[in-house]
């Protein structure tokens, strides 16, 4: 493998189509404000480097990237990319991630709008995010212990799992399909519309008017808080540990809460089944 070390590279497409190569300690940036870096390559390793510079990993495959900053100027860094390994970096472009697949992401700052649209196989640990419309059309994807900050995130997602995760986030999971919430606090208005197949277990939901219009909805040993108007045209199936402000017209299944302020039944094809108390969902 060839091993570049201590260099600046600012002009376009400065290392197109490389294979086998390991650049350490190098600087994309520059007045010539050259795209394009290592569009194109293969089994590339880019370790404390500092990307200033746009669209540097286009096409790439056997990407790793350690130690690294990417700024805001480094916008859409990665796209169309496959087999890539994040560790311990900094990711500040909007559009840093979109179109790629098998990606592992470990240790890193997220700070990117649109980030993660259309990928498939992403795996994320360990990771602080921030950015509107979040992972949007992506599929398999398996966080733990990711926090997230920003709107719109996990809309139309598929095939998905997160664990111990803590996502302060309005609009979330809109159009979602199998997907499984664990151990996770989610936060904001509007949670899960129009979801299918989605499962939150001993998880923390607080926010107003969540999940309504979803098909297969469950919910088992959570909690929620500040949430009213809940499970509107809903087929539902939820255990839930607190007291709810108000529920409104679950489509069917059936709902067990300790206690209910208001529960709203004024819509003729509710037919979901409200059980307040222990005795009642004993």
């Amino acid at each position: 493998m060839e091993i570049i070390k201590n260099k600046t590279f600012d002009m376009e497409r400065a290392l197109y189509g490389r294979s086998d190569i390991l650049v350490r300690d190098c600087s994309f940036n520059g007045p010539a404000d050259g795209e394009s870096a290592f569009k194109e390559g293969r089994k590339i390793q880019a370790e404390h480097c500092y990307f200033n510079l746009r669209y540097p990993f286009w096409h790439d495959r056997g990407l790793r990237i350690s130690d690294s900053e990417m700024t805001e100027l480094c916008r859409a860094a990665i796209w169309y990319s496959d087999e890539v390994e994040i560790k311990n970096s900094k990711l500040h472009g909007i559009k840093a991630l979109r179109e790629c697949s098998r990606v592992d992401i470990d240790g890193c700052d997220i700070i990117s709008p649109e980030f993660g649209w259309s990928a498939r196989g992403i795996a994320m640990r360990n990771t602080s995010a921030a950015g509107e419309y979040f992972m949007m059309r992506s599929g398999h994807l398996d966080f733990a212990n990711v926090t997230l900050s920003g709107k719109y995130s996990f809309q139309y997602i598929e095939d998905s799992v997160f664990e111990s995760c803590e996502f302060n986030t309005k609009d979330a999971f809109w159009h979602a399909k199998n997907v499984v919430v664990k151990n996770s606090v989610v936060k904001g208005e509007y949670l899960a519309w129009y979801c299918e197949n989605v499962t939150f277990e001993n998880c923390k939901i607080i926010g107003t008017q969540p999940l309504c219009y979803c098909k297969g909805l469950r919910l088992v040993n959570c909690e929620m808080e500040n949430t009213d108007l809940c499970f509107e045209k809903s087929e539902v199936e939820a255990t839930v540990i607190t007291p709810v402000i108000s529920i409104k017209n679950p489509l069917s299944g059936h709902i067990c809460v300790p206690a209910v302020g208001e529960v709203i039944m004024d819509d003729e094809a509710a037919k979901g089944e409200v059980l307040i108390g222990k005795e009642r969902c004993a």
